[in-house]
């Protein structure tokens, strides 16, 4: 175990972080400096700096990180239309690298020599937040309590709390949700208790964004989505910056029981691992993103992508959204946005989202004449299919031959 003398630590302000940031100063002898950050979990962060300095500490960081966050994480990562084993939106996991980045910020502006977390040893966060320090600062020392202590129960996490006069609302710890939850602008997740069965239906009160589709209204919302450069920059003609954005749409999404989903996901560190999340701001985003893209997009640009698009998800899935690999996906996906601008509109009833309508002055490829049914007036020679499907075939009929 190596000297440290300043460390920063990842600090909600819960019980864990507490004990954590308690555990710190007594193994390892050092400062604890406290980082907070508002990346919209709708829960008030700024009590965080009473309990810091209820337990003596003296630099306290309580951060809002919202637009940060929208504009420089999420909406890069939803122009490649990014999903997880086809299904996850990667709410938890694009969180990660932005508080990595802070942590070795902060580490830097006050001379720490370590960073430290709360994740635990069986999950995907630790990697996240520790490839991405090490990125950011390859010398960072990383204190990791969960895999050093031997606190690992309920009971003995109690138990030290009380030993160290460390604040315990008996109250809250009684009315506590049983799973454990993860929420920012993109998503809130649930694990553990009924859900560790995956046979286990979600129960409908565990839900906390969204109506259920069965008791959303029976009359649908319609939205205009504008985009510029494959973001959103508008909804129903009103500018709004990423963070209000995604605000937005989780409010009406969430009223339209968009959003809910059932996973069973393979883990990094090598574990199956069953989780629901509701991501009603995602949902919308990705399917309007694909609407304005399929009009405005080149055929073999938008298929390289969805070719990429997995590989993108899994770096980002498994914490390298700092490595070299990722930031030169990133500029391939944001080339291929240049011409991503226009109006998307969808249809949001009763868990469905839906594309209502697409339109671009500028940049859509659908030509009316060429696609149309009716006479096009020699905009397009059918005749010329005739060659291009016996090339095509050509293969395929010397194949055909040599089976005579």
């Amino acid at each position: 175990m190596s000297e440290v003398k300043k460390v920063v630590l990842a600090y909600s302000g819960g019980l864990d972080t507490s004990i954590i940031l308690k555990w710190l100063e007594d193994v390892y002898h050092c400062e604890v400096v406290t980082f907070t950050a508002d990346i919209g979990q709708g829960e008030e962060v700024e009590p965080a700096r009473a309990k810091a300095q209820a337990m003596g500490v003296k630099e306290i960081y309580i951060e809002d990180l919202r637009e940060e966050f929208a504009r420089d994480f999420v909406f890069p990562m939803f122009r490649a239309n990014t999903l997880y084993e086809g299904e996850y939106l990667l709410g938890t996991s694009i969180a990660r690298p932005l508080i990595a980045k802070r942590l070795v910020e902060i580490a830097k502006e006050v001379g720490a020599s370590a960073i430290s977390h709360g994740a635990t040893g069986k999950g995907n966060d630790q990697v996240r937040f520790e490839l991405g320090a090490y990125a950011l600062m390859p010398d960072v020392q990383v204190i990791a309590p969960w895999r050093e202590w031997d606190l690992n129960s309920r009971e003995s996490l109690m138990a030290y709390a009380e030993k160290h006069g460390i604040e315990i609302d008996y109250a809250k710890q009684g009315k506590k949700s049983p799973y454990s939850m993860d929420a920012n602008l993109l998503h809130i997740s649930y694990e553990g208790d009924i859900l560790e069965d995956p046979w286990n239906e979600p129960e409908d009160d565990m839900w906390r964004w969204s109506v259920s589709p069965e008791a959303a209204p029976d009359k649908a919302t319609y939205l205009e989505l504008e985009y510029v450069k494959g973001d959103i920059v508008a909804i129903n003609g009103e500018k709004m910056s990423p963070a209000t954005v995604m605000e937005f749409l989780n409010k009406v999404g969430g009223e339209n029981g968009i959003g809910r989903d059932d996973i069973v996901e393979n883990r990094f560190v090598g574990m199956k691992s069953r989780g629901c999340y509701e991501t009603p701001a995602g949902t919308i985003m990705l399917k309007a993103h694909r609407g304005i893209e399929s009009l405005t997009l080149d055929r073999e640009a938008m298929h390289l992508k969805d070719e990429l698009m997995p590989r993108y998800a899994k770096m980002i899935y498994n914490g390298f959204w700092w490595s070299p690999e990722r930031e030169a996906l990133q500029a391939l996906i944001d080339n291929t946005q240049q011409t991503v601008n226009g109006t998307v509109r969808v249809k949001l009833y009763k868990g469905n989202v839906s594309i209502a309508g697409r339109k671009s002055k500028t940049d859509s490829l659908f030509d009316e004449n060429i696609a149309s049914f009716e006479d096009d007036g020699g905009a397009y020679n059918q005749q010329d299919a005739a060659g291009f499907i016996k090339l095509n075939a050509l293969r395929l009929r010397i194949a055909a031959r040599k089976k005579k």
